[in-house]
């Protein structure tokens, strides 16, 4: 046989194996997993009797498709901007019929909007997926996936998995200042913000438990400032609503603590801390200097700063999206989101702690 030939097999050989390959090193590309409420629900709630939802128009306008798919924006949410900016696909829900196959290997989005902490938080909201439940899925989706790739991978797949975890703020609007509130009878803003990082820190650890290795934590962002409270309140000149502001700012530095306690147990980095509150009232304070013509103002909604009710089809709606930093009256709009992603993916340790989310791929590349 000539050398030609020869080499030619070899060359030939060469490429089969590559293209084989291939697939196998996208599949590998790391996981993203997302729990919490409705700050990062990707459409659960489409599935469930629940008023929590987003599935009507207007949500959705300027998502690719113009249509709503259960995320509470205008376009694309917090976890399909992480996944863009980690050049992953966005995960899907959890209970989407489409979540099969190879497509479960780039992870899941197990959220759902009205969730809490508290298991008595979103009551209002019926058939929801209180983080229990989320956990049980989650580890429904790993067996589903032992049996692709075994085991041993799927635990090397969640283990090396990003995890975004987002709880805590229904847990004071639609719990604690919800109207006739057990929860603000029987305690204090300090004690019930006691018992939240309590309950907090048995969900993490348990989350510990189902390997999951890199998790991002957010914050409260600024409660009080969010139109739904500037309405409810009675704010005159849009200044926040002092006491959901002071719950903010009770809650958040005992997260930032209990994460560092939690790390220090653990003896590594497992937990990041996201500070959510700085990420949006840097917009919040200085619209303009972000491209924002209001801050205060949601641009789909109703009544006093468009905060009152919900977002629906007979809702006054704004032509440019993109001149409002919140869309309705509890959730920012694309264009606010991804400021916010900036800072998750390069924001200094005021913002991300102990290291943003740069600071990590590049960190767990070398492993």
């Amino acid at each position: 046989m000539s050398t030609f030939h020869v080499t030619s097999i070899f060359l030939s050989a060469a490429l089969c194996l590559t293209l084989i390959l291939l697939p196998q090193q996208t599949n590998a590309a790391r996981a993203f997993f997302v729990f919490g409420d409705s700050l990062v629900d990707s459409g659960n709630n489409n599935y469930l009797v629940t008023t929590a939802r987003a599935d009507s128009p207007p949500y959705g306008i300027d998502y690719p498709t113009g249509r709503p798919t259960g995320r509470f924006s205008n376009g694309l949410n917090l976890p399909d901007i992480i996944s863009e900016q980690i050049g992953s696909e966005p995960t899907l829900p959890i209970l989407s019929p489409e979540l099969t196959g190879e497509k479960l290997l780039i992870g899941a989005n197990f959220a759902s909007a009205g969730i809490g902490i508290l298991n008595d938080t979103g009551v209002q909201f019926l058939n929801i997926l209180r983080i229990g439940r989320q956990f049980e899925l989650f580890q429904e989706y790993q067996e589903r996936v032992s049996e692709i790739i075994g085991s041993d991978k799927t635990r090397q797949l969640v283990n090396g998995a990003l995890v975004l975890m987002t709880l805590g703020g229904n847990d004071f609007v639609n719990n604690y200042f919800f109207p006739l509130s057990s929860r603000r009878r029987q305690s204090s803003l300090e004690e019930f913000s006691q018992l939240l990082i309590s309950e907090y820190k048995k969900i993490l650890a348990r989350l510990y438990e189902l390997e999951a290795r890199r998790v991002m934590v957010t914050g409260t962002g600024p409660l009080g400032c969010v139109p739904a409270e500037l309405a409810s309140s009675g704010s005159v000149n849009g200044e926040c609503a002092p006491e959901a502001q002071q719950a903010a700012a009770i809650f958040n530095p005992l997260l930032v603590q209990m994460l560092q306690g939690l790390n220090r147990e653990i003896g590594s980095d497992v937990f990041i801390g996201a500070n959510a509150f700085d990420m949006n009232a840097d917009f919040i304070n200085n619209p303009q200097r972000f491209g924002f013509v209001t801050s205060k103002v949601a641009c789909c909604g109703q009544g006093a700063y468009n905060g009152r009710g919900i977002c629906t089809p007979l809702s006054s709606l704004c032509p440019d999206r993109n001149a409002y930093a919140f869309w309705d009256p509890f959730h920012p709009t694309e264009k606010a989101t991804r400021l916010i992603v900036q800072q998750l993916m390069t924001g200094s340790v005021e913002y991300m702690n102990p290291m943003n989310l740069s600071t990590i791929m590049a960190l767990d590349s070398r492993i």
